[in-house]
């Protein structure tokens, strides 16, 4: 399956989900769709993710503490970067308590393996 990001407002995502109930109600067979809704405002933030995007595509659950080791960034710059990623639901961010009882925070992928597109209508 793959990951649509479609660049709308709230009134596009309406309008899709209506045209989807109106197939619906036409007893038209509907396939699942996995559709992230960005507004126009922020889908250049999100672009310039990809390569962040690019090291998660294969990782199952990482700290932060690594993926900042293994990018070489820094911490505040790389939890801006996963905060966009959160904001649009392509990545998970908790916090998970060690054998050693501290607290670190750890990352997962939610589209793993799957194609993303990212679609304009202009």
């Amino acid at each position: 399956m793959t990951a649509n990001i479609k660049i709308g407002s709230i009134e596009d995502f309406f309008e899709s989900a209506k045209q989807t109930a109106k197939e619906i109600d036409e007893g038209k067979k509907i396939t699942r769709k996995h559709t992230i809704w960005v507004e126009p405002s922020d889908i250049n933030e999100l672009l310039k993710r990809t390569e962040l995007i690019h090291y998660l595509r294969n990782k199952k659950k990482i700290t932060v503490r690594q993926i900042a080791k293994d990018m070489n960034r820094s911490s505040a710059s790389l939890k801006r970067d996963l905060n966009v990623l959160s904001k649009y639901q392509l990545i998970n961010i908790y916090t998970e308590i060690d054998e050693k009882n501290r607290a670190r925070s750890l990352v997962e992928s939610s589209f793993g393996n799957q194609k993303i597109e990212v679609k304009a209508e202009i």
